[in-house]
């Protein structure tokens, strides 16, 4: 798979990122944490990766805008592309020494998502997708999953913490879906958490209450490995409302009729 000019550039960004990021997470016990409000920890780890990502991607092509968790917002000299950075999706997993995280990262061009990588630098796996071109793995093709009954199906979602208001919603969710699947997961990343619908681990994904670094990249792999991906409001817009309901196309309208309520 040779991806574009811009893929290569993310990728190795999100390599070089992860290589620190692994020797963080080998001395996970030792990280000197601030607290950034309920829930939310944030690392010396965290910000050394965005900063590395950052200077990586803004020195391949400084007209772009940013977009970052830790960074915020900055426009760019070129207004029609920005990237959309989420340096370690999963901190509470990394603080935990729970090996599930993932750096993510985004192109969008005009509004529209045009590439994505979310790297899982613990298992040395690399999702990348680019408009057009399908969903890879590695070296492997990825697929949704075939499945087409919901009693066979696993699907995954991220569970309020810290008394979020959606709590309610999240388990009015769980008790309308819970019956009719083989089960849900809560692994704490949701950029991984779409990597694997696209990859067809999981068969579908719903979340509420995200922000684009945490949406933009798995979005794209999902749709280039053939899966539906729509907002929780038809009328919506996933990034701009943090809410999320995909799938593969054969369960896609009655997951999508369960969530919805």
């Amino acid at each position: 798979m040779v991806g574009s000019a811009n893929l290569n550039v993310m990728i190795k960004a999100a390599r070089k990122a992860g290589r620190s990021l692994i020797k963080d997470f080998g001395e996970v016990e030792q990280l000197q944490v601030s607290v950034k409000g309920a829930g939310d920890f944030v690392s010396k780890a965290d910000i050394g990766a965005e900063q590395i990502i950052k200077s990586e991607l803004m020195n391949a092509r400084p007209t772009y805008g940013w977009l970052a968790e830790e960074g915020g917002a900055e426009e760019g000299a070129d207004p029609t592309r920005r990237w959309i950075v989420d340096p370690l999706d999963g901190t509470t997993n990394f603080l935990h020494g729970l090996p599930h995280w993932a750096v993510s990262i985004a192109l969008e061009h005009k509004g529209q998502v045009v590439a994505g990588v979310v790297y899982d630098p613990s298992k040395d796996e690399m999702f990348f997708a680019e408009k057009g071109a399908g969903a890879w793995m590695n070296e492997s093709r990825l697929r949704v999953s075939g499945r087409n009954r919901m009693i066979e199906s696993i699907f995954a979602t991220g569970l309020p913490f810290s008394g979020r208001s959606d709590l309610p919603a999240t388990l009015k969710d769980l008790g309308r879906l819970l019956p009719v699947c083989a089960g849900v997961r809560r692994f704490g990343a949701a950029s991984l958490d779409l990597a694997y619908v696209g990859a067809g681990r999981y068969d579908g994904f719903w979340e509420r209450r995200l922000q684009p670094w945490d949406l933009a990249a798995g979005m794209i792999i999902v749709r280039e490995a053939g899966g539906l991906v729509e907002p929780l409001n038809p009328a919506g817009d996933v990034l701009q409302d943090g809410e999320i309901v995909c799938a593969n196309e054969p369960l896609f309208s009655g997951f999508a009729k369960i969530i919805r309520g």
